[in-house]
């Protein structure tokens, strides 16, 4: 049979959009499918009132992000358009922000921990080291640390290493559970991204990467994938109630949702992807009438479980770019606690709202009187939590055949961050790739659904 389409791709966030990307290039028609209005995903960028509202949170790095860089270059993005924070990390700790978490002088500084966890720093930094080559953030599964959770691992030095860097760290930017989340994935990421003094951020929005990658694309937004099928030579796609076929489909969505999409369906037999749970995250962005920032000058304050109930990290937006708010005003975004978010979520927006903003007083002293809106952002699957028993199960996910259904999204790379977004887009692609280099190509009849242009 000839199939309506000739490659079908699920998601318009950064996953999706790598793996169409690079499948053009290949010389391919794509189509890119998104129930959202614009792309991005989890990496969606919003505009009110002169304000840039980021609804994640992203930062990359010179370094360790090497699948970014090459789609940055690719979508003929300039320097500029990625311009270095140059502003600290802190942690809150006995009433005051500490700054330099993340950078090779917190041995001497100690960043917040107390100064008997300090010998244990430098104790987790050496043996980080030393094990460099071997903690390798695109293979965690195949590590030293093994099936140790963050826990785990943490017990093996002092507790602050533990309560002042390690879980604020995973649950600020994971939202994960250090009892429950794999210490792999974390160390490995860590290793890898450098010094937060090099860290970067797009300017105009953390979708800069997304509407760049997405123009030229033939993607349809506002519609809705119901069900996909893996037939064997070709795949089935129920798209707002019609039926499609397509010589292959990429689903880049997360993890829960591709089980959805295919009924359960298991690609590999070994379960990675019902493995691969996801936790939610849950931001308000407040735009404020005036620059209030932590004191410190730290763009971003992780605020520990023992010190804060509530918050995870306060992010001064508008220290992290300037051009996220207008000049002369500010824009904080306040991450829940990753625990507290299924009661946040029960108690609607505006209550939510009202209990971030007066938690994140402590920290911007004054938030409240400038506070002029807020803007609520909640990710059901907001970042996959990497378990010990994903991680077990993931390479033979790797290894499995290709077909006419496959798979992108950070859950694929155990990575959860935009470079794993992008790795996993590219493997998607690169698997496609083998897979129709087996099959005779037959020129695809492309239907005539409402099509709307890239944002």
């Amino acid at each position: 049979m000839t199939p309506d389409l000739d490659i079908a791709v699920v998601g318009s966030g950064l996953a999706g959009l790598a793996a169409a990307h690079e499948l053009r290039r290949n010389g391919h028609e794509v189509r890119v499918f998104e129930t959202a209005d614009a792309p991005g995903g989890r990496m969606r960028s919003l505009r009110h009132d002169g304000y840039v509202v980021d609804t994640g949170a992203e930062q990359i790095s010179a370094q360790g992000y090497r699948a970014t860089w090459q789609l940055i270059r690719r979508a003929g993005l300039a320097p500029e358009d990625v311009p270095r924070i140059g502003r600290p990390m802190a942690v809150w700790r006995d009433g005051r922000p500490h700054n330099g978490v993340g950078e090779p002088r917190a041995v001497l500084t100690g960043a917040g921990l107390v100064p008997a966890a300090r010998p244990s720093l430098a104790r987790f930094l050496g043996w980080s080291g030393r094990h460099r080559a071997a903690l390798d953030h695109d293979h965690p599964e195949d590590t030293p640390l093994g099936a140790d959770t963050v826990a785990d691992t943490a017990r093996r030095y002092h507790p602050g290493l533990h309560d002042q860097l390690l879980q604020p760290l995973a649950s600020a930017f994971f939202g994960w559970d250090a009892e429950r989340s794999a210490a792999a994935p974390l160390v490995g990421l860590l290793l890898a991204v450098g010094p937060v003094s090099a860290w970067r951020t797009y300017r105009g929005g953390m979708d800069l990467l997304a509407r760049r990658l997405a123009t030229g694309l033939d993607t349809r937004y506002g519609h809705h994938v119901e069900e996909v099928a893996d037939l064997g030579g070709h795949a089935r796609l129920t798209v707002d109630g019609a039926a499609l076929t397509a010589r292959t489909v990429v689903l880049a969505v997360p993890a829960p949702v591709a089980l959805r999409l295919t009924g359960g369906a298991d690609p590999d037999a070994t379960g990675y992807p019902a493995a691969s749970t996801y936790r939610p995250m849950y931001k308000v962005s407040c735009a404020l009438d005036r620059p209030l920032a932590p004191r410190g000058g730290a763009y971003a304050l992780l605020t520990p479980a023992g010190e804060e109930a509530l918050l995870s990290c306060v992010i001064a937006d508008h220290l992290k770019c300037p051009d996220r708010a207008p000049r002369g005003r500010g824009l904080i975004s306040l991450l829940a606690a990753p625990h507290r978010i299924p009661e946040l979520a029960e108690a609607g927006e505006d209550e939510a709202a009202r209990l971030l903003t007066a938690a994140a007083e402590r920290y911007v002293p004054g938030l409240g009187a400038a506070l002029t809106a807020t803007h609520v952002h909640h990710w059901p699957h907001g970042m996959p939590e990497i378990t010990p028993r994903a991680l077990a199960l993931r390479a033979a996910f790797l290894r499995r055949p290709t077909g006419s259904v496959e798979y992108a999204g950070d859950w694929v790379a155990a990575r959860p961050s935009s470079e794993g977004a992008a790795r996993s887009g590219a493997l998607a692609a690169s698997r496609v790739l083998t897979h129709l280099a087996t099959r005779p190509h037959q020129g695809p009849a492309l239907p005539s659904l409402p099509q709307e242009t890239a944002a």
